[in-house]
């Protein structure tokens, strides 16, 4: 059984698509762990501001599965490949750890992101602050506490997470 961290974002219909995302998980990997709900202006891009969480699963499945399953929920909520790197996005679902698996085949894990991108790294060290990052081998708080926190702007808010959604601590 491996644990899976998990990144969500959304900036069209946020509410809706999160919501939907997160209903989505729970039915293909059961009790989530999650984080607050952040919003955070649009990096790289101008564009209306972002929802992002963390979550946190135990699955059986192959890294290539649980990314395929991913994918075939982002698609269910409207995202469409080949979108530009930086754009407004539906959905966005990506693995940012599995276990403590290092490699860049078939993805790059640990996800790069996690050590660059604000609205990866709180909601990440929310859930698992002593966990170690696999390669820095520090842990998530304190990558947290030692990150630029004005490169960013985000902030927690208010977010009513689907009744159907069991989780461990939200």
């Amino acid at each position: 059984m491996a644990r899976i961290y998990i990144s969500l974002g959304t900036n069209i219909e946020p509410v809706e698509h999160m919501q939907s995302g997160l209903v989505d998980l729970h039915q293909h990997f059961g009790k989530l762990t999650l984080s607050r709900m952040f919003e955070s202006e649009a990096v790289g891009f101008q564009g209306t501001n972002f929802l992002n969480m963390v979550a946190a699963a135990d699955t059986d499945m192959s890294i290539e599965n649980v990314v395929a399953t991913f994918k075939r929920i982002e698609k269910q909520n409207g995202r469409i490949r080949g979108e530009k790197k930086f754009s407004p996005r539906s959905l966005d679902i990506d693995l940012l750890l599995y276990d403590d698996e290092v490699c860049y085949q078939p993805i790059e894990l640990p996800r790069g992101e996690i050590l660059y991108n604000a609205f990866v790294l709180w909601p990440l060290a929310e859930i698992a602050p002593k966990l170690a990052h696999p390669i820095t081998l520090q842990s998530y708080q304190h990558l947290w506490e030692k990150y630029d926190k004005s490169s960013q702007n985000i902030w927690p808010i208010e977010f009513e997470f689907p009744p159907s959604v069991s989780t461990e601590n939200s």
